[in-house]
């Protein structure tokens, strides 16, 4: 029996964490709330939470510090809510780390359509399908991809990753020596078609690598910088 979903929802505004908490009750969800940046971090770092729901502007910690912090520490999915639309606040919300992205004034059936597809991104116990003949596994060497139990494993010890690092070398991963723009794996990956600043790609693939780097070097290496263009995979045989 898969084990109860916990989401932790950040406000400061009372009436939106009582509203996103009905509505995510409803789904069978246990709840916790926050309403400040400093609780948040506490709780996030100090329980097991399936998602995150976290406010960008807060008194104390605003939402983009505390995902930072939290990503030194944790890999939980983090869905950011704001009031603002800008496209630079969503670049800046994934480059420290968030998964999705939410503009306020929001529909609550949108937040929890949202984390449905997170929790199936992130592989949650409740959305993974019962054992089929066909498993969707890359093996290459030094590098192990588990697409069923989104498992990474490099040289035999398992690397941590977001939702959103794990999505970007996968996406890799399926297609090697395939050269990719950064406006593509925005695109592919995030789902976003904007132009702007591209540093969100840049960021994660930083990111990537060196989680990668600690457990195995040769892992870290098959993700290949293609100058001028955008990034690759590249199968090593060393």
């Amino acid at each position: 029996m898969a084990k109860d979903v916990k989401i932790l929802v950040v406000d400061d505004e009372e009436r939106i964490r009582r509203l996103l908490k009905m509505y995510l009750e409803r789904e069978d969800y246990i709840i916790d709330e926050a309403a400040d940046g400093n609780e948040a971090l506490l709780k996030a770092i100090t329980n097991d939470y399936d998602v995150i729901l976290l406010d960008l502007m807060m008194p104390g910690k605003d939402g983009i510090e505390v995902c930072r912090e939290l990503r030194e520490r944790k890999t939980t999915p983090v869905i950011m809510l704001t009031a603002k639309g800008e496209e630079v606040n969503r670049v800046q919300g994934f480059e420290v780390g968030t998964d999705d992205y939410i503009v306020k004034p929001f529909s609550p059936r949108e937040v929890v359509l949202r984390v449905k597809a997170l929790l199936r991104r992130s592989a949650h116990p409740i959305f993974i399908q019962k054992e089929t003949p066909t498993k969707d596994i890359l093996v290459f060497p030094h590098l192990t991809i588990d697409n069923d139990a989104h498992r990474v494993t490099a040289d035999g010890k398992e690397v941590n990753l977001t939702p959103k690092e794990y999505e970007l070398l996968y996406f890799l991963a399926k297609a090697p020596d395939k050269v990719f723009d950064r406006e593509q794996l925005l695109k592919e990956v995030w789902h976003y078609e904007f132009f702007g600043d591209l540093r969100t790609v840049d960021t994660h693939v930083k990111r990537l690598r060196e989680k990668l780097n600690k457990v195995s070097e040769q892992a870290a290496r098959m993700i290949v910088t293609v100058w001028g263009i955008g990034y690759k995979f590249e199968v090593n045989n060393e």
